[in-house]
């Protein structure tokens, strides 16, 4: 009995479903937009659709070689020759990370073999598209051994300018050999 109850209520389940049917569903074969209605501009229905991204749709890694001007952008998030400059002046230390798309250069400790007592670490971030003097900003920090710990102390007063001039020196160097190259 409980089968043929089950049985009854699918049966009308599925004839009150079936009621419900799409109106475009005509024949056995759904309607599917044709001409002017599939796209946005009006157009030929394989026309260019517009984009939310605007025109030339979304750059994703630098976009398109025209569109491209010699300033040292790319794909990724701050300027190329400012980053290579960066690897190139810390790349005698050891790196903790590198974040190309933040812009970010994180050395770990290094000590000078002349100096095993006293340690550096430098941390780089690059924050601009364009290659100027505002888009590297970098903060070093230095410890010095006292017995089995290493204590925090201050960092001469030139020393982060020092780095941060090295990095645009190496830049600009970089873009002066790309641009003789084209």
């Amino acid at each position: 009995m409980r089968v043929s109850v089950f049985f009854s209520i699918l049966a009308a389940s599925v004839l009150v479903l079936s009621a419900c049917g799409n109106p475009d569903y005509i024949g056995g074969e759904a309607k599917y937009p044709t001409g002017a209605d599939r796209t946005t501009t009006g157009g030929d229905i394989y026309g260019e659709r517009e984009s939310i991204f605007g025109e030339g749709g979304l750059g994703i890694l630098g976009g398109k070689d025209d569109d491209r001007a010699d300033d040292g952008s790319t794909g990724i998030g701050v300027n190329a020759y400012l980053w290579r400059a960066s690897l190139d002046t810390v790349s005698f230390m050891p790196l903790a990370s590198a974040d190309p798309f933040g812009g970010v250069i994180i050395t770990d400790w290094y000590s000078p073999e002349e100096k095993p007592d006293e340690r550096f670490k430098v941390n780089v971030f690059i924050l601009d598209r364009q290659l100027r003097s505002s888009g590297v900003k970098v903060k070093t920090f230095r410890q010095r051994k006292s017995g089995n710990r290493w204590i925090d102390s201050t960092v001469a007063d030139d020393t982060t300018r020092k780095m941060e001039d090295a990095i645009l020196t190496r830049a600009r160097q970089l873009r002066v050999a790309d641009l003789q190259d084209d």
